[in-house]
């Protein structure tokens, strides 16, 4: 099959295509056809070495979330049959990922019907990522959430699973995703400076809980202007009154400092509850544009961009 590699750890310039054997499903694992691979600022990490004292040695793949067709069930899977559409994580501690014709997968839902294999695959990083902050943020119904960064894939998310708890919701964005936000029910207002002025305005009373989604150190679609140290944190804090009540999914090192929230624990569990949302169009991910897999080079540099405008995907 084909599939992308890298040999060495460093930028995405190290990622090739090549011709590899199909990996075998394990114990609890199935193999699909792939269809579509979602990209992720994670991807660029693995590739950088990140995770290099936690996985096998090299050579290795990327692409860590997939949609395709079941091709191959390993010992102990039932649920699932040869030829059912499926979507979830992919396997990445071996020679390959979900960047390449077939894919191992650990955890999955089926497709619901009216959903593409595209906009399967941007969901399971961004809705995972969002629903566990929820969670450990402890957000309940007819609290008001600040979140901050909503028009990143997992802001976006976390706006709409929010908003179908029945939290309310204030969401700073750009331009890009503003009136997206708006037309799903979220108060909408700009980043940056005057922020915590803007979101006072838009809400008589407090903000009870706020989630930090923006990339790290609060840069969003602005790489030419520096960031403070600490983000957008401190102004989080300072609208809600406690950083017990601020959780990040990105900016760790500030957390520490400040004593906000973090959440690191990945966890599949919802992935039947995800796919039921998508097929009622509550949960939707943005997909931006797509990509072939020899084109990955010109996929990474708008997702290293910080500024894709929703999910990249590399197409099958």
């Amino acid at each position: 099959m084909k599939a992308l590699q890298f040999d060495r750890f460093g930028s995405p310039d190290v990622i090739v295509l090549r011709d590899v054997p199909q990996p075998e499903p394990g114990p609890g694992q199935i193999r699909i056809a792939v269809r579509a691979c979602g990209l992720t600022p994670a991807d660029w990490h693995v590739v950088d070495g990140l995770l290099a004292d936690h996985l096998p040695p090299l050579p290795r793949g990327l692409g860590l979330e997939v949609a395709g067709t079941v091709d191959a069930l390993g010992e102990g899977v039932t649920g699932v049959r040869i030829g059912d559409r499926v979507f979830g994580p992919a396997t990445f501690d071996g020679q390959t990922a979900g960047a390449a014709e077939y894919a191992l997968m650990p955890a999955w839902a089926r497709i619901p019907e009216g959903v593409t294999a595209e906009q399967a695959a941007a969901l399971p990083m961004a809705a995972e990522t969002a629903w566990r902050a929820l969670d450990d943020l402890g957000v309940q119904p007819g609290e008001l959430l600040l979140v901050h960064g909503a028009g990143t894939t997992v802001g976006e998310a976390a706006v709409r699973f929010a908003l179908h708890r029945g939290i309310r919701v204030i969401a700073t964005a750009g331009p890009t995703r503003a009136a997206a936000l708006e037309e799903i029910g979220a108060q909408v207002t700009a980043y940056g400076e005057g922020m915590a002025e803007r979101v006072s305005a838009l809400t008589p009373g407090p903000v009870d809980r706020a989630l930090d989604t923006a990339p790290t150190g609060g840069r969003i679609d602005r790489a030419d202007r520096p960031s403070p140290a600490g983000g957008s944190l401190p102004t989080l804090i300072e609208l809600t009154g406690d950083p017990d009540r601020v959780l990040t999914v990105s900016d760790f090192a500030a957390a520490a400092e400040l004593g906000v929230r973090i959440t690191t624990e990945i966890r599949y569990d919802q992935m039947n509850e995800f796919a039921r949302l998508a097929g009622e169009g509550i949960l939707v991910v943005p997909v931006a544009r797509t990509y072939t897999l020899d084109q990955i080079q010109e996929a990474a540099k708008l997702s290293r961009s910080r500024r894709p405008g929703g999910k990249l995907m590399l197409v099958l």
